[in-house]
């Protein structure tokens, strides 16, 4: 069994998931998302949790039922949290600092970065 595919998952407040046939609609504050899938997999809503569960144990179903729980699961995610990337500087002499809706990075010996500005 998929370790990925069989942990379920957990619908968080203020999220909506409804199953119908071969399709999954995922509703949160932040948007509406829809995902189709193939019938080698069975999804269904229990209580608070998402469960995905392959029909049989042929190579495409075992494939599908990790693919179909990550996709749901980042549906969910997406939905409820949004995206976000972190940004690591790691080492001296650099410096970045957010000014207004720009990102402002000094790396190096006078070299300055804007990211979300165009240059001219």
């Amino acid at each position: 069994m998929s370790r990925i595919g069989k942990m379920p998952i957990k619908i968080p407040a203020g999220v909506k998931v409804t199953v119908s046939e071969n399709c999954v609609s995922v509703e949160g504050p932040k948007g509406k998302l829809e995902q189709t899938y193939l019938p080698l997999v069975k999804v269904k809503v229990e209580e608070e949790n998402v469960i995905v569960e392959r029909i049989d144990d042929t190579k495409p179903a075992r494939s599908a039922h990790g693919l179909y729980r990550s996709l749901i699961n980042n549906m969910v995610v997406g939905v409820s949290e949004g995206f976000s990337k972190t940004l690591a500087i790691i080492g001296v002499g650099y410096r970045a600092e957010v000014q207004g809706n720009l990102l402002v990075m000094n790396l190096g010996y006078s070299n300055e970065f804007i990211a979300g500005a165009s240059r001219k």
